[in-house]
């Protein structure tokens, strides 16, 4: 069998790889552009230039012909879509980049697995769709769902980034129906942990605090909104997740939410962060208006029971062992001399 994972250099797309490699028997494909930075996965690379299980091919979401090559190629059975411009902040400022990395890079990639597909009436690849969220943008509380957002909530996205993530979901239900293609598209709640992007409040809580540990900053935290609901994922997980979604009973053109069972204010996850640091007694919180959004999506708390029920899935790892980790992973890289943004 034969995995070709989108944004294999992503945390996300690395930790899937590193899942598929310990779990399974299949060779791993990841889709790389040649300026793709390869920190998440330096692990991999000796097994990459091994060619042992691991391979790294190049395409760009941009261009088409580039991912018709990739797909005619390998010819995958299974096809992670993970790549995408997914910085939430970021595409206020760079609207027309992510919907078109992400809309309409989405429908070029399901193109050319349609065409290789046309080309071989054989060839029936196994398709995952990632989504986000983010689609469902602002939900009244006077609306929310008791048990949670389930999958027929309304749409209301709340930046362009849940915008395209719009599209995205839309196209890969769209190419089920219409082309019979085994598409299934997940809309992922917040997930984080080792590798994760230091653009997510999270993760630059994190690195600020291992930052301050190392005194290579004044010791305090600069934030957004504190107050927006979150409900945490581990991203091994999440990935665990994928897989079960392509290998469990596979339904073409379904669509599933997904997320953790831990549920907090963006404040109660900076205070945790804070109470494992060393310096817990002398950091202060310092808003900073450059991180706040012009209209945030805030109250994310999902309801997974149809994936599930579907599947079997739940989430094992505790919302205090991934807070602990991704500090931890932050330690490591400051630790080691690495010169950051202060972001």
């Amino acid at each position: 069998m034969k995995a070709l994972i989108t944004g294999v250099t992503g945390m996300v797309g690395s930790h899937l790889a590193d899942f598929l490699i310990e779990n399974t028997d299949w060779d791993v494909y990841g889709v790389c552009r040649w300026r793709s930075p390869l920190d998440n996965v330096v692990h991999l690379l000796e097994r990459v230039n091994k060619k042992d299980r691991v391979f790294f091919e190049y395409a760009d979401l941009n261009d088409e012909m580039s991912l018709i090559a990739v797909v005619k190629k390998i010819k995958p059975d299974y096809v992670f879509h993970l790549a995408a411009q997914s910085y939430p902040q970021t595409s206020f400022t760079a609207p027309i980049d992510t919907l078109n990395t992400n809309i309409l890079g989405t429908c070029r990639l399901l193109e050319a697995l349609k065409l290789v597909m046309e080309e071989d009436k054989n060839y029936k690849p196994v398709i995952h769709v990632c989504a986000s969220s983010e689609v469902f943008g602002r939900i009244p509380a006077a609306m929310k769902p008791e048990n949670g957002i389930h999958e027929e909530c309304p749409f209301h996205p709340a930046s362009p980034y849940a915008i395209s993530k719009t599209g995205t979901d839309l196209l890969g239900r769209y190419y089920a129906e219409a082309y019979g293609m085994t598409i299934m598209t997940t809309r992922m709640f917040t997930h984080t942990g080792p590798r994760r992007g230091d653009v997510f409040h999270e993760s630059t809580f994190a690195k600020q605090i291992a930052m301050i540990e190392a005194g290579l900053i004044e010791p305090a935290v600069m934030v957004g909104n504190l107050k927006s609901l979150r409900t945490y994922a581990d991203v091994r997980d999440a990935v665990r997740a994928y897989y079960m979604l392509v290998t469990v009973n596979p339904i073409p053109g379904e669509y599933y939410n997904i997320g953790g069972d831990y549920t907090c204010e963006v404040g109660d996850t900076l205070n945790t962060l804070i109470s494992y640091s060393t310096k817990k007694d002398t950091i202060e919180i310092v808003v900073d208006k450059e991180r706040l959004r012009p209209i945030d999506a805030d109250l994310q708390v999902p309801d997974c029971s149809k994936f599930k029920a579907h599947t079997g899935w739940e989430p094992q790892i505790s919302f205090e062992t991934t807070m602990r980790d991704l500090l931890d992973y932050w330690r490591n890289r400051v630790s080691r001399g690495e010169i950051f943004l202060t972001r």
